[in-house]
């Protein structure tokens, strides 16, 4: 029998810290020595060969298995433990700065006949044989952007360019396989330059968001004029509002005293765009396979130019300069949108009622990640929260997390805000210019710095505020508005089911509630039975539930609680093929081979989207090892004593069924990068890694 919060693993397939990390050092050479050592071990205690880490969570979950003798070395361990919760946010900077010196200029890359824009002032290079002579080695014959689109736009500058470069350094084309992507748009939702000046010029116009913005200031509290008291349904009850006035806003901490004041806040590093920093320059197109929008892209691929290809609503047409009224097209049907607002009935519905969510899940939930979860099953995504102050101030990086692959369907993004009148104008920008489903508020985040401003879970706590940002994002929004929240802040004070009649009347069209409140984080499971008891609560309304859900048979156990769907966060991080296992009700005993497969699908994405040079291959390799972080959490089907694997079950050291299968059960940040060499090459000089979460790098 396994220990509390142990997974189960067979007792021969069980194996101790030390033998764990001499079987992957020999390379899997000596495995059926290893193998017999390990069986004449089966009689030792499954907490002795834990680490003392996954001993002391195991206890302080309730077992009382360990001898008083143990006590004192317990207590020199808890330190540790407390050090392996939250964030690294003192991770050292892992950005490779060793090829920044030799980087070849975006304008010869392009085939601009050597003019470039900076003349004598550019820092990189414009010999073509200077920077071959420092270019690091190829990393494979074939370029997955060459093989997929028939041209390569980084030509030189790819490490992979053996596959596409002729005599004199030509970047070579497929005629025929170009032909069949011309005019594709792969990726939507790109931030163009032009509406990138407007928004750093303060030139947009928010004409809808200032007049419910104006109510506001007219001293008429959450109730805001111009039809800002509509709800979701058109028969919705308008009761219980006054009730809600008289209870007034909770006192605001020191950094709430400003709306305007988020504006300038330094972005806190759990919110760090997924993308890079914005002014690393590189090739200025296929923008449609790349991170950050400030980095210049080379000119090809039409298939995948950005949003200058991408048709906009007329709102966006109209808005372009001035600030004011809309111009109506003559051509056309005739609308009068831009004078009559679309009452709250009349708006395009959210029909995801039973479908599998991807949750919004920071740093992780790229774009090839969701690729990656759409092709096992997943039917609604969600693009990585996105800050709305640097929206507002055109961040390339923070736009990026906007971006819709065209294989997501049922697509919508998620904002973190403070402040009705940031929130309200950044959904009238949205609403304008990119193309989602729906729109989702996170009042779920627990992070310090988001929390200290006022955002994230803290509106659960500003009633008054968190009224006023549903109510406005509501009135400028022509898609649907969810809202994602947690069941409180404090861990034995529930306040969702207090809250969730009041998100239906403020207009949201779904709650998904996590079922844990903040100050809980992860340290205990969900709580499904106040989900259920807040399902019942949010009625006509649909709740999603999230929390906990690693295998069909949680799905199933979630779907009886009568909520209208589930969402699913880290299960799909520890095995995105979840997905499929809940479609087809069956547990799947995938190979390592196979999962190796999926990873090397991963890295193809990623190379298509950061790019094939070598900033977008460490780019691709940075987000391929903080996945890695949570695919180690896994253990194979074959391996159990019996099924399923709980999502809180620490997984105890064990040798799997070959050497692969091993050294992706491996917690070591090191067996994570001898993965993605596998996969990407060697790493640049120097190259250090550590997760954002320390409870995924634990010895």
């Amino acid at each position: 029998m396994a220990a509390p919060g142990v997974a189960p693993v067979r007792a021969r397939f069980l194996t101790s810290k030390e033998q764990f990390h001499a079987y992957l050092r020999a390379g899997g050479e000596d495995e059926e020595e290893e193998k017999e050592e390990k069986e004449e071990e089966e009689q030792v205690s499954n907490a002795q060969s834990e680490p003392p880490a996954k001993r002391l969570k195991a206890e302080e979950l309730g077992q009382d298995g360990e001898s008083q003798g143990n006590a004192g070395e317990e207590e020199k361990e808890r330190p540790e433990k407390k050090r392996a919760r939250g964030q690294n946010k003192s991770r050292p900077c892992m950005k490779p700065n060793c090829y920044e010196r030799s980087r070849l200029c975006p304008s010869v890359t392009q085939g601009c006949g050597g003019q470039c824009h900076f003349g004598p002032r550019c820092r990189f290079l414009h010999d073509v044989s200077e920077y071959l002579a420092a270019k690091p080695a190829d990393l494979g014959q074939r370029c997955v952007l060459f093989d997929t689109f028939g041209r390569c736009p980084y030509g030189v500058t790819c490490r992979f360019g053996q596959s596409h470069l002729g005599d004199g350094h030509q970047n070579l084309v497929n005629a025929a396989l170009a032909q069949q992507w011309e005019g594709k748009l792969l990726v939507r939702n790109s931030l163009s330059k032009e509406l990138q000046q407007q928004l750093r010029k303060r030139k947009f116009s928010f004409h809808k968001a200032e007049e419910f913005l104006r109510g506001l200031r007219g001293g008429k509290g959450g109730k805001a004029m111009g039809g800002s008291t509509e709800v979701s349904n058109c028969t919705a009850p308008q009761e219980g509002l006054g009730e809600l006035q008289e209870q007034g806003e909770d006192p605001k901490p020191d950094a709430l005293q400003s709306s305007q004041g988020a504006e300038d806040d330094p972005k806190p590093d759990a919110l760090q765009s997924s993308q890079g920093a914005e002014g690393d320059p590189k090739p200025d197109a296929l923008q449609s396979s790349q991170g950050a929008e400030g980095d210049p892209k080379p000119d090809a691929l039409p298939n995948s130019r950005g949003a200058e290809g991408d048709p906009k609503p007329e709102a966006l047409q109209s808005s372009q300069g001035a600030g004011g009224p809309p111009s109506i097209p003559t051509l056309g049907p005739l609308t009068d949108e831009d004078i009559t607002k679309l009452r709250p009935c009349e708006k395009k519905k959210l029909e995801i009622q039973g479908k599998l969510y991807l949750a919004p899940l920071t740093t992780c939930g790229n774009l090839p990640f969701r690729r990656i979860c759409k092709r096992f099953g997943a039917d609604v995504t969600c693009g990585e929260m996105a800050v709305c102050t640097n929206l507002l101030q055109g961040q390339s990086s923070e736009w990026a997390l906007l971006k819709r692959h065209h294989t997501e369907d049922i697509f919508g993004v998620q904002l973190e805000g403070a402040f009705p009148d940031t929130m309200t104008k950044c959904a009238e920008l949205l609403n304008r210019t990119i193309n989602v489903d729906f729109v989702d508020i996170n009042v779920g985040c627990p992070i310090d710095l988001v929390y200290k401003k006022g955002g994230g879970c803290a509106l659960m706590t500003r009633s008054n505020k968190f009224e006023q940002i549903v109510r406005g994002m509501n009135s400028v929004l022509d898609v649907p508005l969810t809202v994602k929240i947690r069941t409180g802040v404090q861990e034995k004070v529930n306040v969702a089911h207090k809250i969730i009649p009041r998100i239906r009347e403020w207009g949201a069209s779904m709650v998904t509630l996590h079922g844990r409140s903040r100050e809980q984080r992860y340290t205990r499971s969900a709580d499904w039975g106040y989900i259920a008891e807040c399902a019942r609560i949010a009625s006509p309304m649909p709740l999603f539930g999230n929390g906990d859900i690693l295998s069909y048979e949680d799905a199933n156990r979630a779907m009886q609680m009568g909520v209208s769907g589930i969402m699913i966060a880290r299960g799909a991080l520890i095995k995105p093929w979840l997905f499929t296992e809940i479609k087809e009700q069956r547990h799947w005993d995938i190979s390592s081979s196979e999962r190796f497969d999926i990873l090397k699908d991963f890295t193809n994405y990623g190379l298509e989207h950061w790019g094939s040079d070598t900033q977008g291959v460490e780019k691709t390799r940075k987000f391929l090892l903080e996945w890695l972080s949570f695919l180690c959490r896994y253990i194979p089907v074959g391996l159990l004593e019996h099924l399923p694997q709980r999502i809180n079950e620490r997984p105890p050291y064990y040798l799997g069924r070959d050497y692969l299968e091993t050294l992706m059960a491996s917690q070591n940040v090191d067996d994570w990068i001898k993965i993605s060499e596998l996969l990407l090459g060697p790493v640049p000089p120097g190259f250090t890694f550590l997760p954002k979460h320390k409870a995924n790098s634990y010895r």
